[in-house]
């Protein structure tokens, strides 16, 4: 079973997430990716973020694992330290590869997140809790 890691950042009451479009279809993520062999949970959703946003974070705790896709997924909750949002320059924004589709970093209310469709849906409560 792949493995993927992600973090929950709030930046001034806004939650980070990544707005999929694929297949014609719009969706929105925790930020994260990939496990890389000899790499922690931890130092992956590190680097995902950094890869994805721009951002440094630092892990505050695990919050959650989650089965989805047939991936093992980590969410923990994770501080912002430094960086501009929204600079990332992994290879998801390098690449124009119509099938892996766009990936946008984008800051929504924490009130307002039922209001999109968040994938896995389960992470809500999670962030809610």
């Amino acid at each position: 079973m792949r493995k993927r890691s992600g973090a929950i950042i709030e930046l001034d009451g806004k939650i980070a997430l990544i707005k999929r479009v694929r297949n014609n279809h719009e969706y929105y993520v925790i930020p994260g990716g990939g496990i890389e062999e000899g790499e922690t949970p931890e130092d992956a959703a590190i680097r995902e973020v950094k890869e994805e946003l721009g951002i440094d974070i630092e892990i505050e705790k695990l919050l959650t694992t989650l089965t989805f896709n047939n991936k093992l997924q980590y969410y923990f909750r994770a501080n912002y330290i430094k960086g501009e949002f929204g600079t990332g320059d992994g290879e998801e924004f390098l690449q124009t590869n119509i099938d892996r589709g766009t990936y946008t970093p984008i800051l929504v209310e924490k009130d307002n997140l039922r209001l999109y469709d968040i994938r896995p849906l389960e992470i809500l409560d999670i962030i809610y809790d």
